[in-house]
């Protein structure tokens, strides 16, 4: 029996040819885990495993969209040859074709409708460098001040709101290794338990230590549950909610009196504001007992240590800014910011979320976090790039307001680099047919997505393992994600993609970079004295010291695990706290007789944005193979929807079908349903266009729909 075990093992070690090892990065959320993928050849095929490396963020921790991950990457529907539409057929062309069409097309608009005819979306899943770069394009070989990205859906709300309050927009405040040590948390709008899985153990250990955990969401999920004290407010009325907790706080005076007065303004004007609302008002807003929110208030206020975290949930609003501003006036009132175990996390969704929006997509940004209206800071990028300041286009519009000026005519050329605007962005169906009037329109993309259908020429951009670059994460550290796996076919990466279209189009001179460390070279002086400041990192150093939090201006410095020690990022180095109204000044959409629900959206664990890659990814579709609409068993009763039945879901928008899933842990008067798919089952057919005034996030969270058997339909 032994010598045939022998035999046996002796046999299966020589069908093992040989095993490579390639390190990398998750693609998916702001965690960024790293990870390596084994490429084994047995025989005649390839077998892939993806396994966890240790590093400071997620200690070598994957969840399930890591470890599946790779099957994307390999689909046979991969793009690998650039496309060229032609009688409404996508065919094969050289790249030297594709090149001389953009050229031809991209010249003539500008000839015809203006530099500013052509507009640039980008991505928050793209690299640093990548992302650096695609600015750069836009206003210097294209000359255009139309550019922004899909992150303007994701993170702009607390990213204006941290901005306003504390002069810096970094997603954390303090680092991770904070957590565990904290006394209480309060968790706004934020399913980590299913958006960042890895993220959970810290929560856990907090847990472990007796933190107290405030959970803030209109439904039971698996980071409610986790919770000592669950919040169900009614969707959208977080800023409200938030004036009731700081209204306990201050007249139970769990203020730091200390603290406001050294480093705080607008304290009074907030006070004064609280003394005259009650909470009985805030109670019938909100749908939270006033108890509740008493209980709430009185525990995070009296615990040394705590740290508020905010996400899509409290973000993805009309008034999204403003929310997130009241949840920092309530750290601010009771001091809990730039202090050990104490701060703010917003929790980003995408990949490069954060280091994405640094370096110059967003409208009004150049990199480092400086303003484009800024005369200084205009002047020292044009010094970085070699231009004139003059030559800089001034800022742009939002993602979705670029949208409506192709719809209008205006835009009538478009570059779209790894985003999905046709399913992503809000009242979907005005979206489709706003970039089927463009004159011209080019998407980069792994795949042909629902967005890419509608391009004119598609490019095919290289993957995680294939296309090396830093991202930042969810606290802000800078990682090098090494990636090293041989591109397919004539893929490119999206920096060689981005230079060779400058080259074409005379700007080639700007554009001269071999590897991504060379562009990040130039991003780290371009970034150096703002306030993402880069510059002391380098691609040595994230080798060595496995990520740096910035801001890191010098290459002795060890990089920020803790902003606001010593004061904050205003020009008097104080916060500012600002009066949020108890009912937003730009009404949300209310239930009717005729649209009697709320909806709001969100994630579930085994996809990703829209679900182009997830979606292909097999081990990951089969376990959501469909969008569904969760609802509560007497809410579906009033409405005759069966539980597992097909539903109509209908708006002033449009209207969808899914499969519904009866669930007691949502309120009555809300439902949930998932944004990762497409076509008839996109929920952004049903939200409104409305967004908010400041940072022009759309209101994802809340929609008046209403429902109905699918049945019903078919029986008309």
């Amino acid at each position: 029996m032994t010598d045939l075990l022998l035999k046996y093992f002796r046999t299966k070690e020589q069908e093992v040819k040989h095993e490579k090892r390639y390190d990398t990065q998750c693609p998916f959320c702001s965690m960024q885990c790293k990870m390596q993928l084994l490429e084994q050849s047995i025989v005649s095929r390839k077998k892939y495993v993806t396994i966890g490396r240790n590093n400071p963020t997620s200690e070598g921790r994957l969840c399930m969209k890591g470890m599946n991950a790779h099957q994307h990457s390999f689909h046979k529907e991969r793009l690998k040859y650039p496309l060229l539409k032609r009688n409404g057929e996508f065919i094969r062309i050289s790249w030297e074709e594709a090149l001389d069409h953009i050229k031809e097309n991209f010249l003539k608009i500008q000839r015809e409708d203006g530099l500013d005819a052509l507009a640039v979306y980008g991505s928050a899943s793209i690299t640093n460098e990548e992302a650096y770069l695609l600015g750069k394009f836009a206003r210097v070989a294209l000359k255009t001040r139309y550019i922004d990205y899909n992150g303007r859906l994701c993170m702009s709300a607390a990213a204006t709101a941290a901005s306003q309050t504390f002069g810096i927009d970094r997603g954390f405040t303090n680092s991770l290794q904070e957590i565990p040590l904290t006394r209480c948390m309060i968790l706004a709008g934020t399913n980590i338990a299913e958006c960042q899985p890895t993220i959970m153990p810290y929560f856990e250990k907090a847990k472990e230590n007796g933190a107290y955990i405030i959970a803030i969401d209109p439904r039971e999920t698996a980071t409610t549950r986790m919770a000592d004290l669950h919040l169900k407010n009614k969707p959208g009325t977080d800023a409200a909610l938030a004036n009731g907790l700081l209204k306990v706080i201050i007249e139970e005076n769990y203020i730091d009196n200390a603290f406001i007065c050294e480093k705080a303004n607008g304290f009074e004007d907030v006070k004064n504001y609280l003394s005259s609302i009650d909470l009985l008002d805030i109670e019938e807003i909100t749908g939270v007992p006033k108890d509740q929110i008493r209980k709430a208030a009185i525990k995070f206020g009296k615990e040394e240590t705590g740290m508020i975290f905010t996400a899509r949930g409290v973000e993805q609003q009309t008034d999204g800014v403003m929310a997130v501003r009241n949840f920092l006036n309530i750290l601010v009132s009771t001091g809990k910011i730039g202090k050990k175990n104490c701060g703010f996390g917003a929790i980003t969704g995408q990949g490069n979320g954060q280091g994405a929006r640094e370096h110059g997509q967003k409208a009004d940004q150049l990199p480092g976090y400086r303003s484009i209206e800024d005369e200084e800071h205009r002047a020292y990028i044009a010094s970085v790039w070699g231009v004139e300041k003059e030559e800089l286009p001034r800022k742009g519009v939002s993602a979705y307001e670029i949208l409506e000026k192709i719809a209008d005519g205006e835009i009538t050329g478009l570059f779209l680099m790894c985003s999905n605007p046709v399913v992503s962005n809000p009242n979907a169906n005005f979206v489709k047919e706003a970039i089927k009037k463009l004159k011209f329109f080019v998407a980069v993309d792994l795949f042909v997505s629902e967005t890419a259908r509608l391009a004119d020429l598609i490019l095919p951009a290289s993957s995680y393992l294939e296309d090396e670059g830093t991202m930042t994460n969810v606290e802000g550290r800078v990682t090098l994600r090494e990636a090293s796996y041989p591109c397919p076919g004539e893929v490119k990466h999206d920096w060689q993609i981005i230079c060779e279209i400058a080259h074409v189009l005379g700007k080639g001179e700007y554009f001269n970079f071999s590897s991504a460390e060379d562009i990040f070279n130039e991003l780290r002086v371009a970034s150096r004295g703002g306030k993402a400041d880069y510059f002391g990192i380098t691609y040595d150093r994230l080798r060595k010291e496995e990520g740096i939090l910035w801001p890191c201006p010098s290459l002795e410095h060890r990089g920020t695990k803790r902003l606001f020690e010593t004061g904050f990022s205003k020009p008097d180095g104080r916060a500012e706290m600002t009066v949020v109204p108890n009912r937003p000044i730009l009404e949300k959409e209310q239930v009717s007789e005729e649209y009697p629900l709320y909806l709001t959206t969100g994630r579930v664990m085994s996809h990703y944005l829209t679900g182009v890659q997830t979606r292909k990814s097999p081990g990951l579709a089969a376990r959501n193979v469909e969008s569904y609409i969760e609802i509560h068993p007497i809410t579906a009763k009033k409405h005759r929807i069966e539980d597992q039945s097909l539903v109509k879901i209908e708006s002033k928008r449009g209207s969808i079908v899914v499969r519904s899933k009866w669930s007691e842990s949502i309120r009555q008067d809300t439902v949930f349903v998932p944004f990762h798919w497409a076509d008839s089952q996109n929920v952004n057919l049903l939200v409104s266009n409305q967004l908010d005034p400041i940072c022009k996030m759309p209101g994802f969270k809340v929609s008046a729909v209403k429902v109905s058997p699918f049945m019903d339909l078919l029986a008309h």
